[in-house]
């Protein structure tokens, strides 16, 4: 089959999507080869007739009989010359009853849950959605020990209503936004009024009103739309399961955004310093989260640039390291055939490889791959004189020193540099990891998430804020400003 390489350019929506009159027909033929649509025409208590139509799975069965179906059948009536008068009046046991006049607004509403009542002089829709999602379990990749027990759903009110449990004021604001033109997925936007700063809430609104997709069915679809910088592999909006991390996100000043059918809730904007925070460090000691966070640091530098000082170091430079150490080194390479460049280079992919393979692999046989993993690439290299000893420690050390980082699209990103550093170091020694490393700050000190630096609190000025948190974290009463790069409307967080 031969396809077309002709440029299709952008068309515009068509509304109305479906131009039809209303009526039953209509709808009937919108919905044609669906075999999940329903309908029952059923006699009216006062007399007549009428037809109700349902989509099955997105309506409760309950609802729909109890409270639709049999007041209209059997009553009472209320007094109404119109028969949609009298579904208005109280013959029909439901909050939300609404009049429709056009095809695509009866289509959209029965796809969100609710069931279409034709009558002979009007067209009216009930919600009787069913509530069937996943309970609220506990968080699975973000786990603490003193904190909350809950996580989000797939449900976006569900998820809403979590957030209001925490932060029970009027002042914490939520608009949605209807996203893709074919899956019309709720995209809401939560803010705390008084405390997070108007124009970047208006900034948000914009980029997502302004996506034109077909579908948003991943947290993809809508980071890549909303942020600054595209070409960067380090993340910039901060993605969590936590309620509760969510909330102290929304009071530091932060926009929140949960999508509809992913379990999960982003805040921005977001910088270095969210990235190598862990939730449970509000729930630890000062002291002991400061210094865990600081260890994290080192071992973000460790993790980047081990592998590739290695390389120079050996390569290019053994002038450098103790002659006892030297010595050691060039003893161990002696029955090795390979170049220190292509040790190193190998491991670092057998080591992606076998951690790729130890995520996809299910549960039951993951840790199975991992002791297969340990004792092929480890101990059989190293007896087979592939590579030398130590260079499987230094990749190892890299490694592990990445798993320190708690954000694994922050992590993934550092994988990557961990590589282009190596190459660096690979042809021209200790000037080109420096090379490397130069362009990886002069990347990161360009990015901005909606006018907030990357790097903060590194970046000017950050650090000079008094009363605040900067890389390490002072006790709780101490923290009387909240993050002046945010410029919050609400400045204080206490006394």
């Amino acid at each position: 089959m031969r396809y077309s390489k002709e440029y299709v350019p952008y068309h515009a929506e068509k509304k109305p999507v479906f131009d039809l009159p209303l009526k039953l027909e209509s709808i009937e033929g919108v919905f044609e080869e669906c075999v999940d649509f329903a309908s029952r025409r059923i006699t009216l208590a006062e007399g007549g007739e009428g037809t109700i139509c349902w989509i099955d799975g997105m309506v409760k069965s309950e609802r729909l009989n109890d409270y639709v179906m049999r007041p209209l059948i059997t009553g009472p009536v209320p007094a109404s010359t119109t028969q949609v008068g009298k579904v208005l009046g109280g013959n029909v046991w439901n909050l939300d009853v609404t009049i429709q006049m056009t095809v695509d607004d009866t289509v959209e509403a029965m796809l969100k849950g609710c069931c279409a009542i034709f009558l002979s002089d009007g067209v009216l829709t009930c919600s009787v959605q069913t509530e069937e999602k996943r309970g609220v379990e506990g968080p699975e990749n973000e786990t603490e020990n003193k904190g909350a027990r809950d996580s989000f759903v797939e449900s976006v009110r569900t998820c809403t209503s979590l957030v209001r449990r925490r932060l029970k004021s009027a002042k914490v604001k939520i608009l949605e936004h209807m996203v893709g033109r074919t899956s019309d997925t709720a995209v809401d936007v939560i803010w705390v009024d008084g405390v997070t700063n108007p124009d970047l809430v208006h900034q948000v609104e914009e980029r997502i009103s302004q996506m034109d997709v077909d579908a948003l069915l991943s947290v993809a679809d809508i980071e890549e739309y909303i942020v600054d910088s595209k070409s960067t592999v380090f993340p910039q909006v901060l993605f969590t399961e936590r309620p509760d991390r969510f909330c102290r996100g929304l009071m530091d000043g932060r926009v929140g955004i949960l999508v509809d059918g992913i379990p999960m809730g982003c805040l921005l904007p977001c910088g270095i310093k969210q990235f190598m925070r862990a939730p449970q460090d509000r729930s630890n000691h000062w002291l002991s989260a400061s210094l865990l966070t600081l260890l994290r640091y080192a071992c973000m530098i460790v993790s980047v640039l081990l592998p590739g000082v290695y390389i120079a170091i050996t390569a290019f430079h053994l002038q450098m390291i103790p002659t006892q150490l030297a010595l050691s080194i060039i003893a161990s390479k002696q029955d090795v055939p390979f170049s220190t460049q292509f040790e190193v280079l190998i491991m670092l992919f057998a080591f992606e490889v076998l951690q790729e393979a130890g995520l996809r692999m299910p549960n039951t046989i993951g840790q199975s791959v991992s002791i297969i993993g340990a004792l092929v690439v480890g101990q059989a290299a190293v007896d087979a004189k592939i590579v030398s000893p130590a260079v499987i420690i230094v990749v190892a050390a890299a490694g592990m020193a990445g798993f320190t980082i708690p954000n694994l699209d922050f992590a993934n990103g550092l994988r990557i540099w961990r590589v282009i550093a190596a190459i660096g170091a690979s042809f021209v020694g200790l000037f080109g990891l420096t090379a490397v490393i130069i362009g990886m700050v002069f990347q990161l000190s360009k990015m901005k998430s909606f006018g907030v630096s990357y790097l903060t609190p590194f970046s000017p000025g950050s650090w000079q804020q008094k009363g605040s948190e900067w890389v390490m974290r002072g006790p709780m009463p101490s923290i009387k400003m909240r993050d002046l790069t945010l410029r919050p409307e609400g400045k204080r967080r206490q006394k």
